[in-house]
């Protein structure tokens, strides 16, 4: 770190919005190069005052709950702020912002902080995003990198904070770097090496306020990229966010296919993973990169997943063979299309991760026959144009959780041939119950599917946990039948 980004941090009074991982990352980050931080939070919870005892022994002021002179913490600007650092799941219209923007003073987010603090001599920044799959190609891009030689983490929404890679003592060759719409939004300077939007589909509508302004988030990720702008080819809305997007002369879209690729694309041909972008006359040449068999796991989704990785690390330079190599390397992550076991001739699949509908639509792309497990906080989703695409595939499917009755709906429209279990029970034995139920309906050769369309907050602490009570089912499911 130069003593110029030291210098133009120091003194300056900025208020950090939020508690979590990033904003103590922020805090921390900002208060060591001379800035005077002050963390604002409406929790006050003994997690909250533990991380503020921490935070105020490096010097750092933290205003917890309700404030004595009147309204909370998460509310009131303190006054001679010169900047806002927000947390990314503060909305927009909190009322703090509004306080800052009567007050003309900027918000910003832990990403714009860590790329302005970069320094001259930085590892490049590959970029993901889009409503699903960013976390597991980001993972791939990484594997793919390393696989390649090159020194890598994989950062972001991801892992550790970005802040804190940026300024660490590790030196990188290059970063792949995962963002949020939340994140992208607070990050206005962020000019990423190459960058890709994986696909578009409704979500936190609630914080964004409109699909419009959803994908607008989603395409700031282009701006100023220098070498390749990589979209979906199979969703024309990650195209259009290419062809507004304002970037460095020279860089060229990339689009990615499940079917045999274009000029300037990637895609599959006979099972061969090819690059028609990044070879010499690519108006009749491709590139062998791998086999759709070194994809783990090889569902089309996860497909489109390693080909937008692929085109990503391509645009940086690296050799066909990385590729190749990356992808064998991949282990994907717990509750993402990880096969749990089979019983009885049925394979159980855990997707706990497809937590919307467009997630889910992708996973039950995956498999057929399926007996589908579903449901949960649907999040303001409708089910209708799921439910539509999966019907020829479904030999049933067990509903669990709040707001099961959405997709019963759903699914009585659209499907009405397809046995249907309501269950109703929340208790801990609910998922043993959706499993025994679904292993009745499903036949040798067929797969259950846990993919709910929907958060799990209803049931479960989260969607690993409701992943992790899914296997324990089947495992006990398999010793009772054993």
């Amino acid at each position: 770190m130069g003593s110029r980004q030291v210098t133009a941090w120091h003194g300056k009074n900025i208020t950090v919005a939020g508690l979590g991982v990033s904003g103590i990352s922020a805090a921390r980050a900002l208060a060591g190069l001379g800035a005077v931080v002050t963390v604002v939070d409406n929790g006050d919870g003994d997690l909250h005052r533990a991380r503020a005892a921490e935070l105020g022994e490096q010097g750092i002021e933290v205003r917890l709950g309700e404030l004595d002179g009147g309204g909370r913490a998460g509310e009131v600007l303190p006054e001679g702020t010169d900047l806002v650092v927000t947390s990314p799941g503060w909305k927009p219209d909190s009322p703090l912002f509004a306080a800052a923007a009567a007050a003309g003073v900027d918000v910003v987010g832990d990403v714009e902080i860590a790329w302005l603090l970069r320094g001259p001599d930085a590892a490049p920044w590959l970029a993901i995003t889009g409503t699903n799959g960013k976390t597991t190609t980001t993972q791939i891009l990484a594997s793919i990198l390393r696989a390649a030689g090159l020194k890598t983490a994989a950062v972001g929404n991801i892992g550790t904070p970005i802040i804190d890679v940026v300024l660490g003592e590790e030196r990188y060759d290059v970063l792949a770097v995962e963002l949020s719409s939340y994140q992208l939004h607070w990050a206005p300077s962020v000019r990423p090496h190459s960058a890709a939007v994986l696909n578009l589909a409704p979500d936190h509508l609630d914080w964004h306020g409109s699909m419009e302004a959803y994908a607008a988030d989603k395409g700031r990720i282009y701006e100023g990229n220098t070498v390749a702008c990589v979209y979906n080819a199979a969703d024309k809305a990650t195209e259009d966010l290419v062809v507004e997007a304002d970037v460095e002369e020279g860089c060229r879209a990339i689009g990615f296919t499940l079917g045999a690729p274009g000029p300037s694309m990637f895609g599959v041909v006979d099972g061969i993973l090819v690059d028609r972008a990044f070879v010499e006359n690519r108006q009749k040449n491709a590139q062998e990169l791998a086999e759709v068999a070194d994809v783990n796991p090889p569902a089309p989704h996860n497909i489109a997943n390693a080909l937008a990785a692929a085109a990503l690390a391509r645009a940086f330079g690296v050799e066909p063979r990385a590729v190749r190599d990356g992808l064998r390397d991949f282990r994907p992550d717990a509750h993402r299309v990880s096969h749990v076991d089979e019983v009885g001739g049925v394979t159980y699949v855990d997707d706990s991760k497809a937590t919307n509908t467009h997630a889910a639509e992708a996973s039950l792309a995956a498999f057929e026959p399926v007996v589908w497990i579903a449901g949960g906080l649907a999040k303001g989703a409708t089910f209708d144009e799921l439910v539509q695409k999966a019907a020829k595939r479904l030999r049933g499917v067990v509903l669990i959780g709040a707001d099961r009755a959405l997709i019963a709906e759903a699914l009585a429209r659209h499907a009405p041939e397809v046995p249907v279990v309501d269950l109703a029970r929340t208790d801990t034995g609910a998922m043993l119950a959706a499993v025994r139920e679904a292993a009745r309906l499903a036949e040798p050769g067929d797969t259950v599917l846990l993919a709910p369309a929907c958060a799990s907050m209803d049931m479960f602490a989260n969607y690993s946990k409701r992943g992790d009570a899914f296997a324990d089912a089947v495992r006990e499911l398999a010793a009772e039948q054993a």
